[in-house]
């Protein structure tokens, strides 16, 4: 499947796009030198999607490096050419070296990991026709109900996010061509959230397990 081509999910909530740019999404626990990344995009602070040390085995002198505010500091640590720093907040349109991107909302409604106040994100990246959704730790919010996009990337491990029950309404709402859960396996939730989430999908929604079983 053409939508499928050349994506990884390396571990957790950690995406590979190694498609006319590579694009990496919140580099969590790599275990390679990759070295190759065109951009790098984070979707909040916290360590498991803004880790330095991580990120560092994926960019070059000439990565872009795309993150929320209060992470510019360390960000121009690892990218000291301020150019290549880009801070975001939600609801925005960009088109930075022939890639267009939007920001979209990211939050918790009834719990505090995510405040809607911090501004988070999640992603939607228009790559070769294709446009990809990587949602970040946010809940089911009434923002991401118009969302169209070809790929969905969403968090499936409760507690800090979604649920796996609460992914699939998401995904039986905005009914992307192809659905792929995330954030789950090392911080919180298993293999199985992954597969229940997959059973509540619609049949007409093609659903893909990618995890990376070596991380």
């Amino acid at each position: 499947m053409k939508y499928l081509n050349n994506i990884e999910l390396l571990c957790h909530s950690s995406i590979r796009l190694n498609r006319k740019k590579k694009i990496y999404f919140d580099p969590y626990k790599i275990k390679q030198e990759y070295h190759d990344a065109d951009f790098v995009f984070c979707t909040h602070e916290h360590y498991d999607h803004f880790s330095p040390q991580d990120i560092k085995k994926v960019i070059t002198d000439k990565t872009i490096i795309v993150t929320v505010p209060k992470t510019k500091k360390e960000a121009l640590t690892l990218q000291p050419d301020e150019t290549r720093i880009i801070t975001v907040k939600p609801n925005e349109d960009y088109k930075i070296a022939g890639l267009e991107f939007i920001t979209l909302p990211a939050y918790n409604i009834n719990k505090l990991f995510h405040p809607k106040q911090k501004e988070w994100v999640g992603y939607m990246v228009r790559v070769d026709g294709i446009r990809y959704y990587i949602a970040g730790d946010t809940d089911f919010i009434p923002e991401l109900e118009s969302i169209q996009c070809d790929v969905a990337f969403v968090p499936v491990g409760g507690m800090y996010t979604m649920n796996y029950k609460q992914a699939a309404e998401l995904i039986n709402t905005i009914k992307p061509k192809v659905a792929i859960p995330t954030h789950y396996g090392t911080v919180i939730g298993d293999k199985i959230d992954a597969e229940e989430f997959q059973k509540l999908v619609s049949p007409e929604i093609e659903t893909e397990i990618i995890m990376n079983e070596e991380e």
